[in-house]
């Protein structure tokens, strides 16, 4: 059903900067939504796809909109800058876009061939929340694109996720792994719940509840991670 998208690579096109957002001093990320940014109103049906599995899809369904490799994702209005910033949310059409290009998840701009990219040997910056005290390894499965590395340093002292504990890895590449969103149960089309905060759960592309799922976010693996700390390649950066 799923047909996978390569590795990004260094021949990725280049994003130029986007307009930047601030609230109340605060920057506002590229990939947070604002309150006129709503999800729109679907209705969910069963259908029978090309490959012949059953799964959700849209009555008025648009193939070339609503669905990315196969996937379906959900609708949302393209209006940033309108409203007010939801700093704690995602927008997923953003953050698909974020990940797929290798683009800071803040400022928008390429992670690609800029002199950071080339200074770390071909690699883009990964931070997180410090929950446990472990580093970023291999493999680790993420939905959190990028992030330059002033936008990072920037984050760090402002985010109140990151203030109290982050974690930073330099990563020489990601891989598609699947998607993050809605499952939806196949006999009654109702999400099945989850313990997750965000109301999502992570699916694979080889796990056959794909077809069920409405797709929020992109979700990749990292691989080649060199754990760092932020302020040490802040003061680096600022040497070179």
């Amino acid at each position: 059903m799923t047909s996978h998208r390569p590795p990004v690579t260094p021949e990725a096109p280049k994003r130029s900067a986007r307009q930047q957002f601030y609230w109340q001093g605060l920057h506002v990320p590229f990939v947070a939504p604002w309150s006129d940014e709503e999800p729109l109103p679907t209705s969910l049906i069963k259908r029978v796809g090309p490959d012949g599995a059953e799964g959700i899809a849209y009555a008025d369904e648009v193939s070339g909109a609503d669905r990315r490799d196969g996937n379906l994702w959900v609708r949302w209005p393209l209006l940033r800058g309108r409203g007010q910033p939801r700093l704690a949310d995602i927008h997923p059409l953003r953050q698909r876009q974020a990940m797929s290009h290798m683009l800071c998840m803040v400022c928008a701009t390429s992670t690609f061939n800029n002199d950071e990219f080339r200074r770390w040997g071909g690699k883009h910056l990964f931070i997180g929340r410090d929950v446990d005290g472990r580093p970023i390894r291999d493999g680790d499965v993420t939905d959190t694109p990028p992030v330059c590395l002033p936008c990072a340093v920037e984050a760090a002292e402002a985010c109140p996720h990151l203030v109290k504990g982050h974690t930073a890895a330099l990563v020489e590449r990601t891989e598609p792994w699947g998607v993050s969103g809605i499952v939806y149960d196949p006999r009654t089309l109702r999400p099945i719940p989850t313990k997750t905060k965000n109301g999502l759960t992570d699916v694979a592309f080889e796990d056959p509840a794909l077809r069920w799922t409405l797709a929020a976010r992109d979700v990749v693996t990292l691989h080649g991670c060199t754990p760092v700390d932020l302020s040490e390649l802040a003061t680096l950066g600022v040497a070179a």
